[in-house]
């Protein structure tokens, strides 16, 4: 079994908040629409400038990135 990269932990983790969020704002407060917003700027903004707090976590977690992975299979 292959190991998790940060990228592929990435996609994951932003769709799961997407869909906390959405079921927060259906279920608790139509408020929890302004959490959705914020996923969605941090998104855009991690595409702009590489720098994605999530990311971050993860390495301090030790989560390799896929060209770590990729180096460690050669």
């Amino acid at each position: 079994m292959s190991q998790f990269s940060t990228e592929r932990g990435t996609l994951l983790f932003a769709g799961i908040m997407v869909l906390v969020s959405v079921g927060l704002t259906h279920w608790v407060s139509p408020l929890f629409f302004w959490f959705t917003v914020f996923i969605g700027a941090n998104l855009i903004q991690s595409s702009f400038t590489g720098f994605c707090p999530a990311i971050w976590v993860m390495k301090k977690l030790g989560m390799k990135t896929e060209q770590q992975l990729a180096h460690k299979r050669e």
